[in-house]
Formats: structure tokens, sequence, C-alpha cells
């Protein structure tokens, strides 16, 4: 009998696609960010700032632009696997590395519940029996579908439903600025009295703005999506460069001049539904308070594919985060598997968890599922945010300049918006029915030092590979 050489164990595939271009990169970012906050969430912000929202998110837009900057400038010197959270484990130590990447995993985990959510939400303004589950069901199973093809045929699905959003916010924007400003046939001009009626600009004072700041910043969750797409690039220095500057311009824009419209057009009790209850954006009530039904319809169709688009933006997101901590042994290891078509597909069912809970929720607490949610989000965002604008300020320091991109003000700008974030912070825990979910997040984070002291400190390596496959990346354009 002749003996067989056992053979060598085929390694799993750990590399990602390089296929996406910075069209697509722009549009995966406004996709993940132009979704439920602004659409449905704004509500709430106008309920506690009246019209005043307006100069909330002008306040959320700079902190974003800082952030999202920050992300950028890092990303664009090192297009790196894992984004900004590999970064942070670099320059700020393994364990701010982990954190900052588990929190991330967590926000686009959930955030994809809470757009469905929304989903099932905006479903009910034409089926109003329709119980919100089976609209969360539908639809996650869609953007699965829709995440197991190849990168390139999720960002050409990404740029087609971000256009779609982008292109009617837009006609959104003007048709209610003429509105305002000349009247439209069959509807005068309304003017901008309502801005001052009703109380004032400011109803309820600036401790207003302040407090709705935690909801408006939940509007721009998905800013630092540019730094995770970065490593799934065609050419990650111009496609990061030119994205993020189209980001931080464009969301700034829609959304002071939509809260405008919304605030402008109608009374800002009328947007807000003080009743408490989250249902009916307040872009749908402005036409349905007009007596516009057909706009009112199609605006609900938009904001609904803007949710369907932001649930798929963050799916994709959280699939890389968990294949890039699997990579780096902080994840099950099985975890960082790749499929022939470039997808890490066990990393895309376990980030499924947020459509889990969305279902849960939706079938035990379906008034409470978007309120719970959304503070759930917000402790793991305002947590990512200050520990990337932290690692902006230890990779400056090492890196200086060096970078094709750089944020006005460097080091002094990212501590400004980190104050702003601890601000925003003591506005979360301070808002009335947010202490529970606020606190469970919290307890979270404290399991999550736990584990990372008790197991993966133990284990965890250096990715040098990812570093160094970035660095080729960024050298060979």
């Amino acid at each position: 009998m002749t003996s067989q050489k056992p053979q060598a164990p085929v390694e799993e595939p750990r590399n990602l696609t390089r296929s996406l271009t910075h069209g697509q990169m722009t549009m995966i970012v406004l996709g993940s960010a132009l979704g439920t906050g602004l659409f449905l969430g704004s509500g709430t912000a106008i309920q506690l700032a009246g019209p005043a929202v307006i100069l909330s998110y002008a306040i959320g837009s700079i902190l974003a632009a800082i952030i999202g900057g920050a992300t950028g400038e890092m990303a664009v010197h090192t297009p790196v696997r894992g984004g900004f959270g590999t970064i942070a484990a670099k320059y700020l130590g393994p364990f701010a590395g982990f954190l900052t990447r588990w929190a991330y995993w967590t926000c686009t985990m959930i955030i994809t519940g809470i757009e469905l959510v929304a989903v099932g939400s905006y479903l009910k303004f034409w089926w109003s029996e329709l119980p919100l589950w089976v609209g969360i069901v539908v639809f996650g199973v869609v953007i699965i579908l829709l995440n197991v093809r190849s990168v390139k045929y999720f960002g050409t699905t990404e740029f087609f439903l971000s256009s779609i959003k982008v292109i009617a916010l837009t006609a959104f924007i003007l048709v209610g600025l003429c509105l305002i400003f000349f009247g439209l046939p069959g509807h005068s001009a309304t003017g901008a009295s309502n801005l001052t009626n009703d109380g004032g600009f400011m109803p309820h004072g600036f401790s207003s703005v302040w407090l709705s700041l935690a909801v408006v910043m939940f509007s721009f969750g998905g800013i630092e999506m540019i730094s995770i797409s970065a490593a799934e690039a065609k050419d990650p220095a111009r496609s990061v460069r030119t994205s993020a500057k189209a980001m931080m311009w464009r969301l700034a824009t829609f959304y002071v001049l939509a809260m405008f419209v919304v605030v402008a057009v109608i009374p800002w009790a009328q947007a807000s539904q003080l009743d408490g209850t989250v249902e009916t954006s307040p872009f749908v009530r402005v036409f349905s308070e007009l007596g516009i039904p057909a706009i009112a319809t199609l605006t609900n169709l938009v904001v609904l594919v803007a949710a369907l688009s932001a649930a798929n933006a963050n799916l994709y997101a959280g699939t890389r985060l968990m294949h890039s901590l699997a990579s780096d042994k902080m994840a099950p290891a099985a975890l960082a598997h790749v499929t022939s078509h470039g997808i890490p597909a066990r990393a895309m069912w376990v980030s499924t968890l947020g459509v889990v809970l969305a279902v849960i929720l939706a079938v035990f607490k379906p008034g409470s599922a978007f309120g719970t949610m959304m503070t759930l989000t917000m402790v793991a965002a305002l947590t990512v945010w200050v520990l990337i604008l932290l690692a902006y300020m230890a990779f400056k320091r090492v890196e200086g300049n060096s970078s094709a991109f750089r944020v006005w003000g460097g080091r002094v700008t990212a501590g400004i918006g980190i104050l702003v974030l601890f601000a925003i912070w003591a506005a979360l825990f301070a808002m009335q029915g947010n202490s529970t979910p606020a606190i469970v997040g919290v307890i979270y984070f404290l399991i999550l030092t736990m584990i990372y002291f008790a197991a993966i400190r133990k284990v965890q390596e250096p990715d040098d590979a990812a570093f160094a496959e970035a660095r080729e990346a960024s050298s060979g354009q």
C-alpha cells in the first residue's frame, strides 16, 4: 500500500473584492444616512424643538461633517478592512479597536431593524390593519437577498435606490420652496409665518434644541460608512476623497432645507404628531394636510424606498464589520469565511439579528418599537463617534498631514466635536422615556468590556496583512 500525503487544508478566502466606484460609494453613504432618522424620526425632533429643529439639524450637520471628515481623512490614508475600527486599534490600542468595531456593528445591526420597522409603519398608510411585523419580515427577506449577491451587484442596486430618494428629496425641497414663496396651482403661497406662529421660533427654549440633538443625530447615522466601504473601492484614495466631500455638503443641504420646508408649510404641532405616535412621516403629512393625496401617496412610497435603501446599506456595513471582527479574532473565526462571489455570508446572517429584534418588538411592543431601538442605536452611535474622533486625534499626532484629504482645524476641530458629543450623551439620558433603553445600552458595553479582558485580549493579534493590503491598494492608484 502506498501512503498518501495528507493534503494541506485550503485556506478560506478572507480578502474582499475591490469593485466599488466612487459614485457607488457616495450613494452607499447617502443611502445609509438618508433614511428613517430624517423621514420618520424628525417628527419627534420637531415635537421637542418646534421650528428651531432647523437649528438642530444645522448643528447636527456641522458635527456630522467633522465625524465624516475625520473618517474620510483616515480612510484616504489607510483604506483598510474594518475601517476606522482597525485604525482605532492601531492608534488607540487593541481595546479601543475592539470596542469601536463591536459598537459600530451593534449600531448597524439595530439600524437595519429600525429601518424595517419604518417600512412596516409606512405600509400602514395604505393598509392600516396590516400587522407591523409582516412588513418587517417581507422586506427583511428582500434585503437579505440583495446582500447575498456580489458586492458589485449590491453597489449597483444601492446606487439605484439611493438615487431615487435623492432625486425625490430634491423634488420635495424644490416643490416646498415654490409653495412657500410663490404658491402652486390651487394653493397660494404659505409664506414662512409658521416659523414664528404658535409660540415663536423656539417655543420651548434653547434647551429643547439641545434635547432634540439626541434625536437629530440619529438622522446622521451612516456617515462613517465611507470608511467601511473603502476596503472594497477600486480607487480608494480618489473615491473616498470625492465621496466624503459630496456626502458632507449634500447631507447638510438636504437636511436643513427639508426641515425648513416641513415646519414652514404646516404648523409644527401638526408636523410633530403631538400624540406621541410615530406612524406617519412629517414629509407625508405636509401634502396630506394640504389636501393633495396623490403627492402624499407618492411621498410615502419614496420614504418607504428610502428606509429600504438604508436597511440594505446598514446590513452591508454590519456584515463587513463582523467579517473584520472575525478576521482579527474578535469574533468566531468561522465568520471570516468569504464565498466565491466575495460575500462574507456567515457574517451577514449574524448581522440580521437586528431584523429579529425588530420582529420581536413589533409583535410584543409595536407602539414603542421605533423609540426603543432608536435609543439603543444612539448609545452605540455616540460611543462610535467619540472613539472615531479620539482615534483621529491620535492618528494626526502620528501621521500629521500625510493624507490627501484633510479636515479643517484637525485635532482642535475633533476635540470640539467630542465635547458636543458628550453633551448629546447627557441629552439622551435626559429625554423622557429614554432611561431604560439607555441603561441597557451601557450594560451591553460593560459586558463587552468584560468579554474582552476575559478572553479576547489573550488571542487578539494586529492584522498586519490588512494594513499591507491597504497600503498596496493606495500606492497602486
